[in-house]
């Protein structure tokens, strides 16, 4: 165990103690007698690759779950939180990764729903403003959820917890759906927060992001605490190998070779309606992807991405053939099965479900993708030895932590999903690749894998798209740059033009045209 354990001093009163917090599900243990101390009136970070251990614990804090052993003190009372509800009528509050919203109702029907006490909801819609105002975080009370931009879906999530005087807030990747700009501004509403006596429990895998907000952190692997810093004297890279226990490999990739072919992903004035109730319409997406290139889509979640790659992969036909050209062909009315014979290959954001059928083993979710291009079947039948040796070479290829190919894909963790499905994209040596979100909740050791795959098969001719909220994955790897905005795709950059201001003023266009993003920049 790391000895800054030993050395790590609360400068504050606790406000929580955890002791001994042991969790058991079948065939994990997923917290090992886990300590945790947050001082009052403090951001605390807490680390972890994938599987760590994070989650369980802050839905022990936050009454989702129980403990199977350990104990719990409270504002320096023991408690047990058997719900939600009793960890919110203590002063926990939680703001999840994932947004709970009713897309069809307002604002303050949403906040409304979640509180307990009607005595809450009283003076509701005044109560609601005078929070936003005083924290920076302007809402609309009349609004419907679905008018609204994902920045302003979460100022929801975090003015419900604040109507109930938080004492401590627990943020899970918070910053995963916001521009640079509202980072900013989320960081002024959290530090705020603190200085009027608040804690807050932030976890995120984005380190540059913890070494400048928080104080403390407490650094978890395979369910134990290892480590306690303070991340402001530590390096992003010091803290990603003290999650895994491992040195990085040095990844820098600014002058890298690159040799480009002819165009091999052509689309030209794309324009389709959303198949979601709320989905973004695409207006007039037109660029070009080159053979060894890797083109980068950044953007804001729900700002048609989902529906871009839809009608890349064929989910959803184009109005025209010519819509979309595959090395010269014309692919835009094609399924998604012809598309991949013709050297496409295509991996969707949402891994559970889309990408992956979690009750199917490994060997089964290859052929999924793989039975064209991978030859896994013949005459309708499943050739299951070759499938087999398929998922097993992807599993090998990039270390998935697995039993074999006969595993499920649900008992795998989300980054050792990723690294197989990415993997199971990439041994089929596409022409071209789509691909969204590569390393969305995963750790910095499978990102660094995926990193130099997504690479390496750049290096051998294949044009990539690679669809990304994440601005440091974009820059770090692409060679040209774009910004979806409300379904409309800005100007291509090149990436050593591009500043994260230049692109954060366009990600922030939501309800704005291409004409006028590009007057909003500085000259």
């Amino acid at each position: 165990m790391d000895s800054e354990l030993d050395n790590t001093v609360l400068e504050r009163p606790p406000l929580l103690v955890l002791r001994g917090i042991v969790k058991q599900f079948p065939g994990c243990l997923a917290n090992d007698h886990v300590d945790l101390t947050i001082g009052k009136g403090e951001i605390h970070a807490l680390l972890g690759e994938n599987g760590a251990g994070k989650s369980t614990l802050v839905k022990i804090i936050y009454g989702v779950m129980k403990p199977d052993a350990g104990s719990m003190i409270w504002n320096g009372q023991p408690v047990s939180i058997a719900s939600p509800a009793q960890a919110r009528a203590l002063g926990i509050g939680m703001v999840f990764q994932h947004f709970s919203l009713f897309e069809a109702l307002t604002v303050s029907e949403n906040i409304a729903l979640g509180l307990n006490d009607p005595k809450d909801r009283e003076n509701l819609e005044s109560r609601i403003a005078e929070i936003s105002t005083r924290y920076g975080l302007p809402l609309d009370p009349h609004k419907a959820v679905h008018d609204l931009s994902v920045g302003e879906r979460q100022r929801i999530e975090i003015v419900r917890c604040l109507l109930q005087n938080p004492k401590l807030l627990i943020m899970d990747e918070p910053t995963s759906v916001l521009t640079p700009q509202e980072v900013s501004k989320l960081f002024d509403t959290l530090r705020r927060l603190r200085d009027e006596g608040c804690s807050i429990l932030y976890i995120s895998h984005k380190l540059e992001e913890i070494r400048t907000l928080c104080e403390r952190a407490t650094i978890m692997r395979l369910g134990k605490v290892v480590a306690h810093c303070n991340p402001a004297e530590k390096t992003a890279r010091d803290l990603a190998e003290m999650m895994i226990s491992a040195k990085l490999k040095q990844q820098d990739y600014s002058n890298k070779t690159i040799h480009l072919g002819g165009d091999r992903l052509v689309v030209n004035k794309l324009t389709i309606r959303s198949n979601q109730q709320f989905g973004t319409d695409l207006k007039d997406i037109s660029f070009t992807v080159k053979g060894g290139e890797i083109f980068g889509i950044a953007g804001i979640a729900g700002n048609g991405q989902g529906e871009l790659m839809d009608a890349l992969s064929g989910e959803i036909p184009a109005g025209s053939p010519m819509n979309i050209l595959l090395d010269g062909a014309a692919i835009g009315q094609e399924r998604p099965r012809a598309r991949r014979r013709r050297g496409g290959c295509f991996l969707p954001e949402e891994r559970n479900g889309h990408g992956a059928v979690g009750q199917m083993t490994l060997a089964e979710n290859g052929f999924l993708s793989a039975h064209v291009r991978g030859a896994l079947g013949r005459f309708g039948l499943i050739n299951a030895k070759r499938t087999r040796e398929f998922a097993a070479k992807v599993i090998h290829a990039f270390d998935v932590r697995t039993t074999g190919p006969l595993a499920e894909a649900r008992s795998l963790s989300g980054g050792n999903l990723q690294k197989f499905l990415v993997g199971r994209e990439v041994l089929q040596q596409p022409g071209v690749l789509v691909i969204s979100q590569p390393t969305w909740g995963v750790d910095a050791g499978a990102a660094a894998a995926i990193y130099e795959a997504l690479l390496q098969l750049a290096a051998a001719g294949t044009a990539i798209v690679l669809i990304s909220q994440d601005l440091d994955e974009i820059l770090l790897l692409c060679d040209r740059i774009a910004v979806i905005a409300a379904g409309r795709l800005s100007d291509a950059m090149n990436v050593k033009d591009a500043t994260i201001e230049k692109i954060g003023l366009l990600m922030g266009g939501t309800h704005t045209g291409k004409e006028e993003l590009a007057h909003a920049l500085p000259a």
